[in-house]
């Protein structure tokens, strides 16, 4: 009996702090979407869990943006196809002198420098469809977050 009374309490003790350890780790949509909610006018966590959920969807509705699920924006692939540079080589070539051998000259040294500048061009215009892809996303994030805040602070909260 004796040993009951010191076990029992201490089991208690152990539960206790192992579910405020899970209240304070518990992820909440605010936090998910990296804000911080503080409820201004004293709600409780069931309240201000229940207002989440709610203005999560509202945002949803007003974004047309879903974080779950977020809308994979694909930047714009760029066309590598031949753009005619070793054709415009060859006429150069060809204008130099003789024609035959000027023409196949030009034709291999112009494919090169076009094919060269092309891939040079080709990467450089990728890179800025997948700068703007990422932009995109972004914004799509940022205002899903701000229609989220507005609900929020609608319903008596501090959102940052």
């Amino acid at each position: 009996m004796r040993r009951f009374k010191i076990i029992f309490p201490l089991a208690l003790l152990v539960l206790g702090l192992s579910q405020l350890n899970a209240q304070e780790s518990k992820t909440t949509i605010a936090k998910s979407l990296g804000l911080y909610v503080f409820p201004s006018k004293n709600q409780n966590a069931k309240t201000q869990d229940a207002d989440e959920t709610a203005c999560f969807k509202w945002a949803k509705e007003q974004t047309g943006y879903d974080p779950i699920n977020p809308t994979k924006v694909e930047a714009k692939k760029v066309d590598r196809s031949v753009d005619g540079s070793a054709v415009r080589g060859a006429a150069r070539g060809a204008a130099a002198g003789d024609a035959g051998e000027g023409a196949a000259i030009g034709a291999v040294v112009g494919g090169l420098r076009g094919r060269r500048a092309k891939v040079v061009g080709d990467q450089v215009e990728q890179q800025q469809n997948n700068q703007a892809a990422a932009a995109k996303q972004k914004e799509l994030m940022t205002n899903f977050n701000k229609a989220f805040s507005v609900c929020m602070e609608g319903k008596g909260y501090t959102v940052k």
